[in-house]
């Protein structure tokens, strides 16, 4: 059993936020426009450039998303998507990418837990923590 997130986008922002993605994380992109959907199942209202359904595919998880059908644009608030990376530097070097253009809300450092940890609202308003899979080692 897998629990993926689904993110939500306001400003049409889903598409660009899932390339930019793909970039740090690599995996497999596809994207589905609302154009492309049958007429039936399209949201009413949404325009034909909006994003429908957006997946990447990072082999063992997927990281899901659309274009906020509801226009409310609110902003995401109790749950942050999560990177574990191999170690320190692979970690800082991804939490700085994501905070670049958003709002770092702990500076990456170690921790009594990690051998580095960092958390941020990335450009499109998601927020993530970022970790490493290294423990913080002896005090």
């Amino acid at each position: 059993m897998a629990i993926s997130p689904h993110v939500f986008f306001s400003g049409g922002r889903c598409a660009a936020a899932f390339e930019r993605y793909r970039d740090i994380f690599g995996g497999e992109l596809s994207i589905m426009l609302s154009k492309d959907a049958p007429p039936e199942a399209r949201m009413p209202g949404a325009p034909e450039d909006s994003v429908m359904h957006a997946v990447l595919n990072l082999g063992d998880s997927l990281i899901m998303g659309a274009d906020d059908p509801t226009g409310t644009g609110d902003a995401m608030s109790g749950v942050a998507l999560n990177f574990t990376a191999p170690d320190p530097d692979a970690a800082k070097r991804v939490f700085d990418i994501l905070a670049e253009g958003g709002e770092v809300q702990m500076p990456f450092a170690p921790t009594f837990w990690s051998a580095g940890f960092g958390a941020c609202v990335d450009q499109f308003g998601v927020p993530w923590m970022i970790d490493t899979a290294q423990g913080a080692g002896p005090a």
